[in-house]
C-alpha cells in the first residue's frame, strides 16, 4: 500500500453538508434553492423591462397611463396583462386612490404612527420595502431595512420569489445594529405575516402600517430604489442571481459608508447614524 493510500485509509471520512446547512453557508433560503423558476418569453420579458424603466421615473403612473405609455413605445398590450405584470412585479402606482383592494380576514390591523412626528435619532423609526430587480435574463426581489433618520440602510436580502423568507432573514441581520423604536411598512403580505409581526412584538417594537392610497407614507426607502436602479441596475445589467447579490452589495456599501447626501448636510448615512449613536451612548 502506498504512503497516499494509507493517509487517505486513515482519514475520516468527510461527511457531505446537508442542503440546509449549503443553504445557510450561502445566505439563501431552501425554497430559493429548490424553486425552478419558469421562462419568461423574449416579448414578456422585454415588456416588463420597458415597465420597470418606466415605473423608476414615474411611480405615479398606475395601469391606465402605464398601458398607454407601452403603447406609444410599441407595445401593443392590454390593461389586464398590464395590471398582471405589475403585480408580478410587486409594483403599483404611489397616488391617492380609492381603497379598492381589503386586507385578508386574519390581517391585523396597524395605525400610521409617524404623522407629524419628529425623527430625532437613530433606531427610532425604521422602514422597509420590496422592489423588483431586474436581470440579463429573469428577475430578483429585494428587500431593505433603512433608518429613517439617517437613511442606512441597515440590511437587505434578495430571493426569486416573494415568500416572507427572505423578509425574516433581513429583519433578523437588523437587530445586530439594535432595535428600533417603531418599524414602519406597507400592508403587503410579507410583512402582515404573523412570523414577521410576531418577531416585532415579541420585541416590544411598535409596528406602523402605510394606510392604503396614501402617497408618501414611506418615500425614504422609494427614493432608495430609484439612486439603486439608477446608480446600480441599470448600468450593470446583472447576467444572474449570484451577479446581483454582489453587484448590490458593492452598492450599498458604497451608499452607506462613501456616497455623499445633500438632505444629510452632505454626510453618509453610516457618519450620520453611527456619529448620533455615539452621541447618545454618551450622554
Amino acid at each position: 500500500m502506498s504512503v497516499e493510500e494509507k493517509r487517505k485509509s486513515i482519514e475520516p471520512k468527510k461527511k457531505a453538508l446537508s442542503i440546509r446547512r449549503q443553504c445557510e453557508l450561502l445566505g439563501l433560503n431552501r425554497s430559493s434553492f429548490y424553486y425552478d423558476p419558469v421562462p419568461i418569453p423574449d416579448e414578456e420579458y422585454r415588456i416588463m423591462r420597458e415597465i420597470d424603466e418606466i415605473y423608476t421615473r414615474m411611480p405615479f403612473y398606475g395601469v391606465p397611463r402605464m398601458t398607454r405609455e407601452l403603447k406609444n413605445r410599441g407595445f401593443p398590450i392590454g390593461k389586464k396583462r398590464v395590471r398582471r405584470l405589475m403585480r408580478e412585479m410587486n409594483i403599483q402606482a404611489i397616488y391617492p386612490k380609492p381603497n379598492l383592494s381589503r386586507p385578508r380576514k386574519d390581517h391585523p390591523v396597524y395605525p400610521y404612527l409617524l404623522q407629524d412626528l419628529k425623527i430625532t435619532d437613530p433606531n427610532q423609526v425604521w422602514c422597509t420595502d420590496i422592489t423588483y430587480i431586474r436581470m440579463r435574463r429573469g428577475f430578483v426581489y429585494l428587500v431593505a431595512i433603512m433608518d429613517w433618520y439617517s437613511r442606512f440602510v441597515i440590511s437587505w436580502e434578495v430571493s426569486v420569489t416573494l415568500d416572507a423568507d427572505f423578509c425574516l432573514r433581513a429583519l433578523e441581520r437588523a437587530f445586530r445594529h439594535g432595535l428600533p423604536s417603531i418599524f414602519n411598512s406597507d400592508q403587503g403580505a410579507q410583512f402582515t405575516s404573523f412570523a414577521f409581526t410576531g418577531i416585532l412584538e415579541k420585541k416590544d417594537v411598535l409596528i406602523s402600517m402605510d394606510g392604503r392610497g396614501r402617497v408618501y407614507d414611506n418615500i425614504f426607502i422609494e427614493r432608495l430604489w430609484r439612486s439603486v436602479k439608477y446608480e446600480e441596475v441599470y448600468l450593470r445589467d446583472y447576467q444572474d442571481s449570484s451577479e446581483a447579490r454582489e453587484g448590490l452589495g458593492y452598492y450599498f456599501d458604497l451608499y452607506n459608508y462613501e456616497r455623499l447626501h445633500q438632505s444629510l448636510n452632505y454626510k453618509t448615512p453610516a457618519c450620520v447614524y453611527f456619529e448620533r449613536k455615539e452621541v447618545m451612548a454618551s450622554a
